[in-house]
């Protein structure tokens, strides 16, 4: 479907929705999993590449490596010369979608961009407008934006857009980018792009395309990723993670720096600029604990190779006795490792993660959602039976989760039941992309270490501290307070950048000390 419009005047503002429908309505068959709901959401991912024959099938491929950074929907926008800007959006997973030939002949083109989304801000559940990438038509051409983030100015942006007469398609932040980008009086799209973002709080790192260039930009603290790949003759590749490079072949070449623009044409390569004030880089911390996958490089450094370096600093710091270390799977095995590897307790699958877990020809009674954990994970009793076991998790949100993992442990045999946590404790909200549930549901907003343990009734419960997680990312001399490295907020209450909306509604920021 063609995303042609007549439009050229400046104050005429884009059809921001001429999207295919999706293929078929959104499945609620998932089954309710506490495994998953009980843990940190990253927000989403985004992938673009110019310089390539059907860019779009490339983008499908980087998609589908950026999976886990958000499973509600993903869309993909090309541009062909001779059929202009093309667009699909569809709910589920990617290799569900945009494996479809009959689908991907209708993105045709060297230059596509995409997006995988789990929803923060704006609507939740099944509203295509909401999904990404955004499309809008200018006097001097269209243009789409994917966007990974969070604007935390967003509903003052979007009060003062719709009392100047912009009409919003979509409940989601990132829109107001495309507003904001078609009231700008600059002459080209990545002025007028440089100029939106100017008006932006948050974080963001953003891929976006016009007719010939593929864009990429984070925000000054660089909070969210953003890389750089080069593929074989004039292709380019921006990408949320490494291992999105890693399966179409590409070579990884530099992250996006904060605050850098970047313009990407086949014929000129590579065009880099820093429109906003610099600041001291932000990075979420996050990213090396959970969100990333533990197969990409963040900052130079192995994501995996991190996290069982967090599992290293736990067995130094929280060292107990015990006959096991076992990860709660998948996110937990790395730090496992690391745990046993430093404690010289054997390492063993306790718990099996049933990987075909996922949609299901169950009807979803209420007798099926209270299975809940043991649908995606199963004990490995005679392993279990009558030892003392370590589990290492990457985090604990509500404690749900931790609470029936443990229950299944004791009731295979255990004799105890440890937790190592390769995280601090989460007691704050994330503002800046991250699906995090309202302080007062966080474990650790009201409660001590000692009773969270006794709420999860374990014989021992321990998170890393934020100093260890900070020599386990590579600072040896821990976190500095004055001047903290990365962006850990969810762990100290130190947000970077003021989430004003949040305030306007009424939070409360960490009281200085």
């Amino acid at each position: 479907m063609k995303l042609e419009t007549a439009m050229t005047s400046d104050t005429e503002l884009l059809a921001l929705s001429h999207i295919m429908p999706p293929a078929h309505p959104f499945d609620f068959d998932y089954v309710h999993s506490d495994a998953s709901d009980d843990k940190l959401k990253e927000e989403c991912g985004v992938f673009g590449v110019v310089g390539v024959t059907d860019a779009a099938n490339f983008v499908a491929l980087g998609l589908h490596a950026l999976q886990h950074r958000g499973q509600e929907a993903g869309g993909i926008v090309s541009h062909d010369p001779e059929q202009g800007f093309n667009s699909a959006r569809r709910f589920g997973y990617v290799r569900d979608n945009f494996t479809k030939a009959s689908l991907m002949e209708t993105l045709p083109g060297p230059l596509a961009i995409g997006h995988v989304r789990y929803s923060t801000a704006g609507s939740k559940g099944a509203v295509i407008r909401d999904v990404q990438p955004f499309f809008g038509e200018f006097s001097m051409g269209g243009a789409a934006i994917a966007h990974n983030g969070n604007i935390t100015n967003a509903d003052a942006l979007r009060k003062e857009l719709i009392e100047r007469g912009s009409i919003f398609q979509s409940s989601s932040d990132s829109e107001c980018i495309i507003h904001l980008m078609a009231r700008s009086l600059q002459q080209n799209i990545p002025e007028r792009m440089e100029d939106a973002l100017r008006r932006v709080e948050g974080a963001f790192s953003i891929v976006a395309m016009t007719r010939t260039k593929l864009i990429g930009v984070r925000d000054p603290l660089g909070v969210r990723p953003l890389v750089l790949g080069k593929l074989e003759g004039e292709g380019w590749v921006l990408s949320s993670e490494t291992c999105a490079l890693d399966i179409i072949g590409a070579e990884y070449v530099r992250e996006i720096e904060p605050g850098e623009m970047v313009v990407v044409t086949a014929d000129k390569g590579v065009e880099s600029h820093f429109p906003f004030r610099r600041q001291s880089s932000r990075f979420c911390i996050f990213e090396h604990v959970y969100f990333s996958r533990p197969d990409s490089i963040i900052g130079g450094r192995s994501v995996y190779e991190t996290r069982r370096q967090i599992g290293v600093e736990l067995a130094k710091e929280s060292p107990v006795e015990a006959d096991l270390v076992c990860p709660v799977p998948d996110s937990g095995t790395p730090a496992a490792i690391g745990f046993s590897q430093e404690s010289g307790i054997p390492y063993a699958m306790g718990i099996i993660r049933n990987q075909y877990m996922g949609r299901t020809f169950i009807e979803p009674t209420e007798q099926i959602r209270n299975m809940g954990v043991r649908l995606k994970l199963n004990v490995n009793r005679a392993l279990i039976k009558g030892k003392r076991v370590i589990l290492v998790d990457d985090s604990v949100v509500r404690g749900t989760t931790s609470r029936k993992i443990k229950e299944m442990i004791l009731d295979a045999g255990a004799a105890e039941v440890h937790f190592r946590i390769a995280s601090p404790p989460t007691a704050w909200p994330c503002f800046y992309g991250v699906d995090t549930p309202q302080r007062d549901k966080l474990l650790a907003a009201t409660m001590s270490e000692e009773e969270m343990r006794q709420h999860l009734t374990v014989d021992s419960l321990k998170f890393i501290s934020l100093d260890g997680l900070y020599r386990a990312v590579g600072e040896a001399k821990g976190r500095n307070a004055k001047c903290p490295q990365y962006c850990d907020a969810c762990f100290s209450g130190e947000y970077p950048v003021k989430p004003s909306d949040q305030i306007t509604k009424g939070f409360e920021l960490k009281a200085a000390e």
